[in-house]
Order: C-alpha cells, then structure tokens, then sequence
C-alpha cells in the first residue's frame, strides 16, 4: 500500500509541474487566457486531453500495482510492467502525457503549447534511449531484450490481416 502512496506522491509533483504549471506559465507569457465560449477546439481538446490522462494515469497505477514500484528514476518497479497500455507500446506514459498536453494546445489554440509539445517529446526520447532503456536492460535484461523485440517504443505495431 505504500507504494501506491508513493506513486500517487511523485506522480502528482510530474503532473503538477511538466502538464500544469509549464504550460500555465507559457499560456501566461503569451497572453493566452481561457476561450470565452466552448467550441468545437474547446470539445476536441477537452476529449483529447482526456484521453490522454487516462492512458497516464492507468500506467500510473499499472507501476504501483503490478511493478512494485513507481514512475520515478529514483524509486523504480521491481517488476517488469508489460501489461496494460504496456502491451501495445513500452513508453504509454509519456505518450499518454503528450496527449494530454495536445489536447490543451488544441482547447487554447495555443501554438506555444504545439511547441512545447515538441520539445517535451524531444527530451523524453533522449531520456528514454540514454538512461531508461539502459537502466531497464541492467535491471531486467533478457525479459526486457525480449519485450523490446514484442513491442515498439513510441507506435503499436499493426497486425497484417
């Protein structure tokens, strides 16, 4: 159970800090405020979004329940997570986030936000080649060699008919 109170606690700062208060900030200094009316960019992103903290949070809680551990680099699962949105892709999480931060480009129509979409993409990649995926391979090795050879980082793979 402690763990999960952990998860929660790192998960909540992440969130807290790289989807709320970085884009609240760049919504600032551009002058972005919140559209006076709903519109159809409103909807999308308001769906998008949502989609996207979903896939986040279920690999949230996928870390505490079934990894034994967290989303942090310094309190990592003591298990390989390879079920739930890990079955299609080894990064949902990440994936998941940038969706969720789409969603809020789209519901501001905020360019700025596109671009930092781009770069949040940008350096969660050079993370995930140059510290996790080594960090997993030395924690997990042949289990991880061979979900690596089942799933792909970033897209599902898409089954011939």
């Amino acid at each position: 159970m402690f763990v999960l109170f952990r998860t929660i606690a790192y998960a909540t700062l992440f969130i807290a800090f790289v989807l709320i208060y970085l884009p609240a900030r760049l919504l600032s200094w551009g002058g972005v405020v919140r559209p006076a009316a709903m519109a159809w960019p409103q909807f999308g992103g308001l769906v998008i979004g949502s989609v996207g903290a979903i896939i986040a949070l279920s690999c949230v809680f996928a870390f505490a329940c079934i990894g034994k551990g967290t989303p942090a680099p310094f309190d990592p699962p003591r298990r390989l997570v390879v079920r739930g949105p890990y079955r299609f892709v080894r990064n949902p999480m990440y994936t998941g986030a940038a969706i969720a931060l789409l969603g809020a480009a789209l519901y501001y129509r905020s360019a700025a936000l596109l671009a930092f979409v781009a770069v949040f993409l940008l350096i969660t990649h050079l993370f995930v080649v140059f510290y996790e995926e080594p960090a997993l391979r030395r924690s997990f090795a042949n289990e991880y060699d061979t979900y690596c050879r089942r799933v792909r980082r970033w897209w599902p793979r898409i089954a011939a008919p």
